[in-house]
Parts: structure tokens; sequence; C-alpha cells
């Protein structure tokens, strides 16, 4: 029996890589970037490596007010699209995603961002125009310093160099070590619960979407709650669309299923509180959740399904 040499087995081990999926609220592909990305056969060389491993959101640079990368997720696995000939699912893993508290711009103030995208004369090579790719990890490092710290103190400090030098990709034995301290921040709850509530509030612009009330305290903190819809015990994803901001009311309210929202966004009070009018006081004036403007970052339809099926009570 022939043995195949360690170098021919190497080459058939599979190897996990970052990579890019580029991706437009109105696009004509049935996305939803918390559960799938659907993407046609051509790109399904680049995108199998990522099965496994991390993947960052863009926003083509064409959409008006793009927010460039905009979130991360991790990639569970690729089927062929059951409803559509020719086309592919990357299914993302439950409880992956995560909106970044700071979207990153294609084009940052040390040039571009995804230096990968660059050719040997320093230009923007036509691998920019791909809407599955792949990524380094030194790129991907970069992206996701910007989107989750860029404000800091977001996140805790793991390690002892200085900014500029974190985002340098010639310090070679140090890439591996912040891979891994760049997911250990993906993973972590403290982290996304603190990034969840800045995504959110940014939205809503720190107004309660059931009372209308803005109240701001003495320490210039919003008196504001980000809830999730649909929570996380519950494989409820971190993006913005499976968020309200509540008053610390209205959140305890929410949560226990006491009051919910219609497909109208109209607001529904069960039949089981003991003071409905009370609730219905406090409640603003339009009888309807005070929405984002941004439609993309409004509650989606089946995060509110799931509340209203499986929270309130009826």
């Amino acid at each position: 029996m022939l043995l195949a040499s360690p170098a021919k087995c190497s080459m058939i081990i599979h190897t996990m890589a970052f990579c890019v999926f580029m991706h437009r609220s109105d696009s004509i592909y049935d996305d939803s970037p918390s559960e799938r990305y659907q993407f046609p056969s051509q790109y399904l060389g680049r995108a199998t490596p990522c099965v496994g491993d991390w993947i960052v959101y863009l926003e083509p640079r064409r959409v008006p007010n793009t927010r460039g990368y905009f979130a991360v997720a991790k990639v569970e696995r690729i089927v062929p699209d059951p409803t559509a000939t020719g086309m592919y699912l990357a299914l993302i893993e439950p409880g992956s995603y995560c909106d970044f508290a700071t979207p990153v711009s294609f084009n940052g103030a040390d040039g571009v961002v995804e230096r990968g995208l660059l050719n040997e004369q320093g230009r923007i090579s036509g691998r920019a125009q791909a809407a599955v790719r792949t990524l380094s990890p030194a790129d991907f490092n970069r992206i996701i310093t910007l989107g989750l710290d860029q404000d800091a103190p977001l996140l805790p400090r793991v390690d002892e160099l200085p900014r500029a030098d974190m985002l340098r990709e010639d310090i070679a034995p140090f890439e591996h070590e912040q891979e891994r301290d760049r997911i250990s921040y993906l993973t972590s709850r403290i982290v996304r619960d603190r990034v969840f509530r800045r995504v959110v509030l940014r939205a809503y612009d720190e107004r309660c979407a059931i009372t209308g009330l803005k109240l701001i305290n003495g320490g210039g903190r919003a008196e504001v709650e980000a809830a999730h819809i649909r929570p996380v015990e519950a494989n409820g994803p971190d993006i913005v669309s499976n968020g309200l901001a509540l008053s610390g009311t209205a959140h305890w309210m929410f949560d226990r299923g006491l009051i919910s929202l219609a497909d109208d966004m109209s607001i529904m009070v069960s039949r089981q509180v003991n003071d409905p009018d009370s609730i219905r006081a406090i409640v603003n004036p339009t009888r309807h959740a005070l929405l984002p403007p941004r439609l993309a970052d409004r509650p989606h339809h089946h995060f509110v399904q799931w509340h209203r099926e499986n929270c309130f009570k009826h």
C-alpha cells in the first residue's frame, strides 16, 4: 500500500480562511446577514475555505452613505440553495453575527483598509469588485480593531502594544497572537453587549421606542437600554434589526411579554396585565414604536413575530 508523503497530505488538509462578503440592504439576493448569505456558484471556490471561520460584511462603495465594513460573522456551513438553481447559501453560525460599534470606511485615514486589494503599483485591483473574496489575517485584524474598539474604552486591552503597532502588518511574530485576541473579543458576551448597546442606541438616537422619552443622566449617559427582541438565550443575534431602545420599565415589560409589537409596529398590550390603562398612559401618542430612520436598522418582522409567538402573553 502506498502512503502519501507528508507534503502531499498537507495539500489536501482543509485550511480555514477569513473572507469578505459584500452585502447591501436592497440586494436582489435572499440575504439575511445574521442567518444566511446567498451567492452564485462562481464564488463557491472562494467561499468554501471560510467554512468554520469568520467573515466581514462590506457594503459597496456605490451605496449612498455606505457603512463600509459593518459587521462580522462566522460561517457554519455552505449548502446548495434548495429554492434557486446554481445558488448557494453560506449559513451563519447562530450567535456569531455582530454589528460593528463603528463601521469601517473602505478608505481610511491611512488609505485602503483592506490592503490585500492593492496591486504592485499600490492601486486598487479588480479584486475589489468581487462580492466574495478571501481576507488576510492582517486585514481581518485591522478591520476588527477599527470596527470594535475604535472608540476606546469599549474593549479591554490584552497586550501592551501601542495602537499604531497593532495595525502594522510587519509584526509577524504577533500575528497569530493578535488573531486569537480578536476572536476572543468576538466571542465575549461582555464585549458583544457593549457593542450592541452602542449600535442600538445610536440607531434610535437614544430615545425609547415605546415611551418616546430621551432622558440623559447627570453623567451624560442615556437612561435607555438596548433590548434584544429575540433573546440571546434563544439564538437571537446581535444585529440592530433584532434590537429596540427601551427605558428600564419598558424593557422589563417587553421581556416579560406584557407588551409586544404588531407587524405594523403598533404597540400591543397584554390582556393579562393588571393595570392596562397605566401602561397605555406611558406609551407615546402615536401608539406605534418610534423607529430608526434607516430601514435596515428597524426591527425585522421575523424577530418581532418570534417575540409575539414565544414571549407575548396574549
